[in-house]
C-alpha cells in the first residue's frame, strides 16, 4: 500500500502557487484495510477517507466509465489492482495528472510538467469529453492562471463536447459555483475568453454571450464593443478584490439599464439559481449605475429618491456596494489592456455623505409629532431627508470653497 500527493497540490506546489488542500490517492489497499489504520470513510460514490490526524482527503485508486449523459453518469471501480497510471489517466488535465509520492519523486505519466512549463492547458486523454464540467474547470482555471491558453487539440474537443450537446446536460447550480469561483479568480475575462472561445457561453450564458459585437451607448463608447466591456470590467473589479456580490453585478451590469434588461438579469439568476444577495445586487447596478454616474449633477430631491429606491437607509452597506460596482463600470470600462484606467469618480463620496445625511432623519420624532396625520407621515419624512442632504452638501461645498 502506498499513497501519493496528486491534483492541484502537486500543480500548485511546482508553479511556486500556496497550497490550499492536499488530496491523496493510495494504491494497493482495500476499504477494510484504511479503516483498520483508523481512516474514515466519507466517499458515497467511491472509496474516499479522512486522515485520523491530518483529516486530508485518501481515496483509493480507481478507474471510471461512463454510463449516461451528463456529469453524473459516471460508475466507479477501484481495487487494490489499480495502478496510479490508471487513476491519473481519468483526471482532466496533464497538470493534474501529476503525484508525488513519499520519497519525493514526481510521477508523471502524461506530461504534465512539460504542459507547466510552456503554460498550457491540455487534456490527458479522450475521456475528458466525457464530463462537461471539465469546460467550465478549464476556464475556471485560466481565470486563475492567466498566462496559460487552452491547447489546439483541446480545444477542438471543447468544441465538439458543445456541438453533441454534453454542456446542455450541467444543472444550475454547478454551473454557478464554478462560474462564482472563476470571478473571484486573478482575471475572471480569462473565464469567458476560454468558454466563448469553444462556444460554450452561448449554451451557458446566451445573454451575455449576444453581448460581443454590440457597440456600445454613444455617451459610453470608449472604441470596444460591448462584451470587451464588460471582461475589463470585470477585471477591475478582481484588481480591487471586490466581494462576489461586486464582481457579478460588474459582469451582469451591461444586460440592461431599461426594464427589459433587469428582466433579463432576473431571468439569468432564476435559471441559475443565484444566490439572493448577488442577484439583489446584480438587479439595482444595471439599474441604478447610469444614475450614479449622473450623481453630481443630480437634484436633492433626486439624490434621496435614489437612496429610498435602493432601501440605503435599511442596507446602507448594500447600498455602498452597488456604488463600487457602478465605478467598475466606468474604472475598467475603457482602454487597452488590463491596466487602470481612470481614477475613480467624486461620484461615491458625494452620494454617501448624502446617504449619511438621510439616515440622520429621526423618521420615528416625525412619525410622533404627525400621529394625526397619518398619510402626511411618509411625505414629511422624505421631505426632512432631501432637507438633510440638501444642507449636508451645502456645507461640503462651502468646505471644498
Amino acid at each position: 500500500m502506498r499513497s501519493y500527493v496528486v491534483g492541484g497540490a502537486v500543480r500548485d506546489e511546482m508553479l511556486g502557487l500556496p497550497v490550499q488542500d492536499k488530496d491523496h490517492v493510495v494504491v494497493g489497499a482495500t476499504p477494510q484495510q484504511m479503516l483498520d489504520a483508523g481512516f474514515r470513510a466519507v466517499g458515497k460514490d467511491f472509496p474516499v477517507f479522512l486522515h485520523p490526524k491530518t483529516h486530508e482527503e485518501y481515496a483509493l485508486a480507481r478507474t471510471e466509465r461512463k454510463t449516461a449523459p451528463g456529469y453524473h453518469g459516471f460508475s466507479f471501480h477501484a481495487a487494490p489492482d489499480v495502478t496510479l497510471e490508471q487513476d491519473l489517466v481519468r483526471r482532466d488535465l496533464t497538470i493534474n495528472a501529476m503525484a508525488l509520492g513519499d520519497d519525493g519523486v514526481i510521477v508523471d505519466p502524461y506530461g504534465g510538467r512539460s504542459d507547466l512549463e510552456a503554460r498550457l492547458f491540455r487534456h490527458v486523454s479522450e475521456a475528458f469529453a466525457e464530463d462537461p464540467v471539465r469546460i467550465l474547470r478549464i476556464a475556471r482555471f485560466a481565470a486563475r492562471l492567466p498566462d496559460f491558453r487552452v491547447a489546439d487539440d483541446t480545444n477542438a474537443l471543447m468544441r465538439k463536447m458543445v456541438d453533441d450537446g454534453e454542456v446542455d446536460a450541467l444543472v444550475p447550480e454547478r454551473v454557478w459555483q464554478e462560474l462564482a469561483r472563476g470571478l473571484m479568480e486573478r482575471r475572471p475575462s480569462r473565464m469567458l475568453a476560454v468558454l466563448r472561445d469553444c462556444g460554450a457561453l452561448a449554451r451557458i450564458l446566451p445573454e451575455l454571450d449576444a453581448l460581443w459585437g454590440v457597440p456600445q451607448a454613444a455617451a459610453h463608447d470608449s472604441g470596444i464593443d460591448t462584451g470587451t466591456h464588460v471582461m475589463r470590467v470585470i477585471d477591475y473589479a478582481a484588481e480591487q478584490d471586490y466581494a462576489l456580490e461586486i464582481r457579478f453585478a460588474a459582469l451582469m451590469h451591461s444586460l440592461g439599464r431599461d426594464v427589459e434588461g433587469v428582466t433579463l438579469i432576473g431571468a439569468v439568476c432564476k435559471r441559475l439559481k443565484v444566490p439572493n444577495e448577488c442577484r439583489d445586487l446584480a438587479l439595482m447596478t444595471a439599474r441604478e449605475h447610469g444614475v450614479v454616474k449622473r450623481a453630481l449633477a443630480l437634484g436633492d430631491e433626486a439624490v434621496v429618491s435614489l437612496i429610498e429606491r435602493c432601501d440605503g437607509l435599511r442596507k446602507p452597506e448594500r447600498f455602498d456596494q452597488m456604488l463600487l460596482a457602478a465605478e467598475c463600470d466606468t474604472c475598467g470600462g475603457g482602454g487597452d489592456g488590463h491596466a487602470l484606467r481612470v481614477e475613480p469618480g467624486p461620484q461615491r463620496v458625494f452620494l454617501l455623505k448624502a446617504l449619511n445625511a438621510a439616515r440622520g432623519v429621526n423618521a420615528g420624532e416625525i412619525a410622533g409629532r404627525l400621529a394625526d396625520q397619518r398619510a402626511s407621515i411618509p411625505e414629511a419624512v422624505h421631505q426632512a431627508r432631501v432637507e438633510a442632504v440638501k444642507v449636508a452638501l451645502q456645507l461640503e461645498e462651502q468646505g471644498t470653497e
